[in-house]
């Protein structure tokens, strides 16, 4: 099925459902790759709909990263107590400015730790091995001459538990944990993206151990060769970046650095030296175990005819985290309706499920379909070790 036919019938579904703020969700995020203006609309709509506002918070940091990555200057975010005051004075449409305010960054300490995160065994293990067995030994880790610190890059395609990984990480180490998105730093003032950057690192070491999550890292650390008119900003920001990253002027013991991106390959060289973003892990879509119990959670309390998850986990290879919520929901939907015209509860079945499964095409097939280009042609300093073992086993090159 064609990109602009599965949206259709993603669109479609929205239309019957409109107080789906999940689906609506996940039709926001195949949108930002495909039409950021029709994005902008629908994620307005998930916030009048009384959408999470962590997550309507996410979908804006989303949105001005896809329209940097179109080479378009990112439209102002008004902040909430701003919207009376913009009425009268269009200078004061911005991004909210309390950047350097002590109450900025929300600090949380997360309870998930990666014992929560079903399947990806592989991830776990490379976790494990490059970057948290270390810090889980911090004397040992001094005896030779290693500080209790780290950055580490996650990548992968979207919609496969990025954001989950790197609260498990925090709940791992017993760190408290700060959550940064492009939104919260943009700003059409000189200055004021630098100075949030600072502000984020000084509450990390105040708050030590912390880990500072970036997400949609590609376009705040994107490279600065890059043009366009965002070009001098970016370069602020990602200069910013080095001499926080560096410990210039204050010291990063028990400060983590996680990023996470879809696009590895436009994050600027000099942030991915040694000493910096020098760890990376591969965070591909869930294998069977993982689906298998995403699966089982989305039908969980549902009317369910003994739905064979893991038969249903075994005909869905290549599904994102976000396809399966869309498959359940699409299933669920499916058998509401059966439910209306029958006049009694009509369950899922796993016949229904795998039917639904056979209409949608995995979110992630693009963006393999992107990365295979940078593989083939592209400078690899090692980044892309997991990606090359993990298409050699799948028959993908």
């Amino acid at each position: 099925m064609a990109d602009d036919e599965f949206l259709e019938v993603i669109e479609d579904t929205v239309r019957s459902d409109p107080q789906n703020l999940r689906l609506r969700e996940d039709f926001i995020t195949l949108l930002l790759d495909h039409d950021p203006d029709r994005a902008a609309e629908e994620i307005a709509v998930f916030e009048a709909a009384g959408g999470d506002a962590a997550r309507t918070r996410l979908l804006h940091a989303r949105l001005v990263a896809a329209r940097l990555r179109r080479g378009q200057q990112p439209a102002p975010v008004l902040a909430p107590s701003d919207e009376d005051d913009a009425e009268d004075d269009d200078d004061t449409v911005a991004t909210p400015t309390p950047h350097v305010s002590p109450g900025l960054w929300d600090v949380d300490r997360p309870r998930v730790t990666l014992a929560d995160v079903a399947g990806l065994a592989d991830v776990k293990q490379h976790l494990e091995q490059t970057f948290l067995a270390p810090l889980r030994n911090p004397e040992l880790a001094a005896a030779f001459g290693q500080t209790a610190g780290g950055s580490l890059l996650m990548y992968g395609p979207p919609g496969c538990g990025k954001t989950f990984i790197a609260r498990a990480i925090a709940g791992d180490l017993g760190a408290a944990f700060i959550h940064v998105t492009l939104a919260d730093l943009v700003s059409k003032y000189i200055g004021d993206s630098e100075k949030a950057i600072h502000s984020v690192f000084r509450h990390a070491r105040a708050a030590a151990p912390c880990v500072i999550f970036f997400d949609e890292f590609d376009a705040l650390g994107a490279r600065r060769s890059s043009g366009g008119g965002g070009s001098q900003a970016l370069r602020m920001i990602v200069t910013q970046l080095l001499e926080e990253l560096d410990g210039v002027a204050s010291d990063n013991d028990g400060v983590y650095f996680l990023t996470a991106t879809n696009r590895p390959w436009d994050i600027d060289p000099a942030l991915r030296r040694p000493g910096r973003i020098d760890k990376t892990v591969l965070v591909l879509p869930p294998d069977a175990v993982a689906r298998t119990a995403i699966l089982t959670r989305e039908l969980d309390g549902k009317p369910s005819d003994d739905v064979d998850a893991t038969a249903i986990a075994n005909a869905t290879e290549g599904f994102s985290g976000a396809d399966l919520s869309h498959l359940a929901t699409s299933a669920l939907q499916q058998a509401m309706s059966a439910s209306m015209s029958a006049g009694h509860v009509v369950s899922v079945t796993t016949g229904m499920l795998r039917e639904t499964a056979a209409t949608i095409v995995p979110s992630t097939t693009s963006w393999f379909d992107q990365i295979a280009p940078v593989l083939e042609y592209g400078t690899d300093d090692g980044t892309f070790e997991q990606l090359r073992a993990y298409r050699v086993r799948h028959g993908m090159s």
